[in-house]
Order: structure tokens, then C-alpha cells, then sequence
């Protein structure tokens, strides 16, 4: 579900909104996410985890998880295998085939206790510190159509066919060393995409980009924001949609706008910095509030999906209570990851499937709480810390000489 997240669900965050505009990154949350622990910021793209420190934790059976926790993660396990076991780790921690005895395990784990699953085949790791930093994002549920009615005129669109990476030579590259996202102008000059305010004033209308109307723009803003989402037509039918990519500007979170403007606080005409306080301030200031949303000239597109969940980074389906987004330069994706937080409702085991772009760094997490009324209020307020361990195949931490 990406977004601000700008991933793939990519989880983007809420609290994304006022991170990454005043020094917390995007990233799901809510009432007013607090900032990350001290000392925890973006690290360079060559960091990884092997070069963060990884030492042994405790034993997997010290952890106390339920049954019911351990049940859901191994559901949430099996389905990331197929892609555990074939794909790169960016961590540099695994291989690929240190997961397959766990992989073929649970794939044949019936009646026996999940927990004695985990046990069995796994060990912690503490990369870094081990200080964790948790939000919460979800599916969002809009009033949203995939035919044009009166009342939903707000389009929602694919990806366009011109939106293209620069040739070798027509821009600098990224830092991570792909070429720059832009279009080509009529002269041949490569440059930037249409921004927010130029997609808002038209720019993509009458090119039948269009795979839904919604029927009010902040929604459709706070559904990009998060990523993937439901769109609820006035007939009850049900349509999911995830990221497709990405216009190639950068993200503003406008909950930080608003912090430097002081409209966040709790004073007098000031609005909570969470989601809700956000979407207020924007129905109270109509016009100030699109010139605050255009301040975000990042823009995400979408595809119409199919299936029993949003998709993660993994490009299998993100689990309520199950899923999380981590940096995969610290966490290998597929991975258990064991949070233990000041937000007890986050505690528990825990399967990295997602990405985001808010969520960068050693110990940095996004917790997955589905779609509804509930799973908004949990994410849009969610914002915990204490410590995080990595489940790390049995034998891996004896090769990689940690103590």
C-alpha cells in the first residue's frame, strides 16, 4: 500500500502527515505522533542492518506470545514465503535459503502450537539499539464509484503512460541509483511530472486515466496518504484499490505545515495534529485548505485490485493485526518481528510484508490494522515505542559472528 508510504501498499503513515513535515517522517498514526526517539533519524542509503550491529536476544520461548498472536503470524509467515525464499535481502542478514526449513515447517504445520512453531525454527536478533518506533496505518474506506454519478466528480487515476524514468544522460540519477521519474516535454527536454495543484487544475483530464470517482477530495487526499483503499459506491458495491506509482516528487507532510504555521496545538483556533484534527481544519478553511494540500506536490496513482487484501511491498496481501511496514535495509521483508511497546494493543509478533516511505531506519515500524471506522481511530492514533527484536532463521546469527 504505499504512499507517503510511497511504497507499493505500501504502508504510508498517518502520522506521516505531520512527520515529514516537521521532522517525523510519514507514517501511519494519529492524535498527534510523537517524534521518533531521540537520536533516531534517516539512515544513509548504504546503511543496513549488518552494519547497525545485530546481537542475540532472548530465546523465542521467553517472549510469552498467545497463541492466537503466534496463529495469525504464522498464517501471515506462510504467505510471504514464496517470496522469502526467492528474493534478495537488502539487510544483507539472510539468503534465501536460510528460510526454507521454516518455510517448508510451516507449510505442513497443522494442529501443533504455533507459538511451539516459532520456538522451533527461529532466534532474536536486536539490530542497533533495539529502541523501537511504531505508527499504524490502515485501509480507508471512501464514498467512491467506478462510473461517473452526480455528486462523485473527484478523479481518481492510473498511472499514466508518460510518466517514465529519464534516459541515462536526461537528468541526474536518484541516490539510489535509478534514473529520475518525469515525462518527456514536446521538445524532447525531460522534466518533472505534473504536481498536485497541476493534476487538481487538470492537467490528466480528458486522457480516460480515470478508474473511479470519489465524491470529496480530502478523502481521495488522506487515501493517497495511506496508500490503498475501498471505495463504497451508493449502492453498497465494494471496490479495492491499491498503488500503482507515483508522479516522482517528494512527499510534504501537512501536518508539519501546520505546526510551523501554528494551527496545531491546543490553544485557541488551533486543531489536533491528528488525522481527524487535520481533515477539520480543511472543512472549517476550504480555500486555505487545498493551498495546504497542493503544498504535498507529491501525487499517487492507482489500479483497481482483486483478492482478499490490500498488497504490500511482498506483493502478497497485508493482514489487520498481523502486517507491518519496515525499512528493508534493516528488516528482512518476510520476516517475524517481535514489538514490545507502551501501546499494548502493537505488542505481539508481527510479519514485515510492507514499505514506506515515512518508515526509514534501524527499529522504525508501521503497524497494519485493516480497514473501518476501528482500524482508522487505532492507526490514526497509534504511535508507540519500546524495543523490537528480528526472528532470524535458526543458524543465521552464528554465521554472522553475532554475540
Amino acid at each position: 500500500m504505499a504512499s507517503c508510504r510511497h511504497k507499493g501498499t505500501v504502508a504510508l503513515a498517518l502520522s506521516a502527515l505531520l512527520a515529514a513535515c516537521s521532522g517525523v517522517v510519514p507514517s501511519p498514526g494519529g492524535p498527534r505522533p510523537a517524534p521518533p526517539p531521540t537520536g533516531q533519524v534517516t539512515p544513509p542509503v548504504s546503511q543496513t542492518a549488518l552494519l547497525a550491529g545485530v546481537k542475540r536476544g532472548p530465546a523465542v520461548s521467553a517472549l510469552g506470545m498467545s497463541t492466537a498472536d503466534a496463529a495469525g503470524a504464522l498464517a501471515s509467515f506462510r504467505e510471504s514465503c514464496p517470496r522469502l525464499i526467492a528474493r534478495k535481502d537488502a539487510s544483507g542478514l539472510t539468503v534465501p535459503g536460510d528460510w526454507r526449513q521454516a518455510c517448508t515447517a510451516a507449510a505442513a504445520w497443522g494442529n501443533g502450537s504455533p507459538a511451539a512453531f516459532f520456538a522451533e525454527f527461529f532466534e532474536t536478533a536486536r539490530v542497533g539499539t533495539g529502541q523501537a518506533y511504531a505508527t499504524g496505518y490502515y485501509e480507508p474506506e471512501i464514498a467512491g464509484s467506478r462510473y461517473p454519478l452526480p455528486g462523485y466528480d473527484v478523479p481518481i487515476y492510473g498511472f499514466p503512460t508518460d510518466l517514465v524514468r529519464a534516459r541515462p544522460g536526461d537528468a541526474p540519477p536518484l541516490r539510489d541509483g535509478r534514473m529520475s521519474l518525469g515525462r518527456y516535454a514536446p521538445d524532447g527536454a525531460f522534466t518533472s511530472y505534473f504536481d498536485r495543484a497541476q493534476i487538481d487544475a487538470g492537467a490528466l483530464a480528458g486522457r480516460g486515466l480515470e478508474i473511479a470517482w470519489a465524491a470529496d477530495p480530502v478523502e481521495v487526499f488522506f487515501l493517497q496518504v495511506q496508500g490503498s483503499g475501498r471505495l463504497v459506491a451508493p449502492d453498497g458495491t465494494v471496490t479495492r484499490i491499491g498503488y500503482a506509482g507515483q508522479n516522482g516528487l517528494p512527499y510534504t507532510g501537512i501536518g508539519g505545515v501546520m505546526r510551523e504555521q501554528g494551527l496545531i496545538g491546543s490553544g485557541p483556533g488551533q486543531y489536533s495534529g491528528s488525522m481527524q484534527g487535520i481533515m477539520r481544519y480543511i472543512a472549517d478553511h476550504p480555500a486555505e485548505g487545498r493551498a495546504l494540500m497542493e503544498r504535498n506536490r507529491s501525487w499517487v496513482f492507482f489500479k483497481v485490485l482483486t483478492g482478499d487484501g490490500p498488497l504490500g511491498a511482498l506483493n502478497v496481501p497485508v493482514r489487520a493485526g498481523n502486517s507491518v511496514a519496515a525499512d528493508p535495509s534493516f528488516v528482512p521483508l518476510g520476516a517475524p518481528v517481535w514489538l514490545d511497546l507502551d501501546r499494548r494493543e502493537a505488542n505481539g509478533l508481527w510479519i514485515a510484508q510492507d514499505t514506506g516511505g515515512a518508515i526509514k531506519g534501524a527499529n522504525r515500524f508501521d503497524t497494519f490494522w485493516g480497514a473501518g471506522a476501528r482500524a482508522r481511530v487505532t492507526a490514526g492514533g497509534m504511535s508507540g515505542r519500546g524495543t523490537a527484536l528480528l526472528l532470524l532463521p535458526r543458524g543465521v546469527l552464528t554465521r554472522l559472528g553475532a554475540r
